[in-house]
């Protein structure tokens, strides 16, 4: 199975844009659909944003919809998450996660449905 590595987190301000990547190896990356998490201090993971294997099909938490957008180049065996317009609430550690025969919404929203993650990237916006 594949291997997930993220990178791009970082310090910036309120309203400033971030992209986080993530590399796979190890495995056929254009199998896998692909979603983002995140983790704040204290919270539960939650999702973030995900994308189907051929990149047709995306989904986004309301929360997220319209600052962020997910894509991925299966070329280049990675995905992305722009985030633009980021707010203090976008704090947490994101983390990139695989699946593997993911068919319906509920599925790429799931946590429980992705058995690969990475081990995450610290974003922090201040105000």
């Amino acid at each position: 199975q594949v291997q997930l590595v993220e990178s791009g987190g970082g310090l910036v301000q309120a309203g400033d844009s971030l992209r986080l990547s993530c590399a796979a190896s190890g495995g056929t990356f254009s199998s896998y659909a692909m979603g983002w998490f995140r983790q704040a201090p204290g919270k539960e993971r939650e999702f973030v944003a995900a994308i189907s294997w051929s990149g047709g099909s995306t989904y986004y938490a309301d929360s997220v919809k319209g600052r962020f957008t997910i894509s991925r180049v299966n070329a280049k065996n990675t995905v992305y998450l722009q985030m633009n317009s980021l707010k203090p609430e976008d704090t947490a550690v994101y983390y990139c996660a695989a699946a593997r025969g993911m068919v319906s919404y509920n599925d790429y929203i799931s946590r429980a449905r992705y058995d690969v993650w990475g081990q995450g990237t610290q974003v922090t916006v201040s105000s």
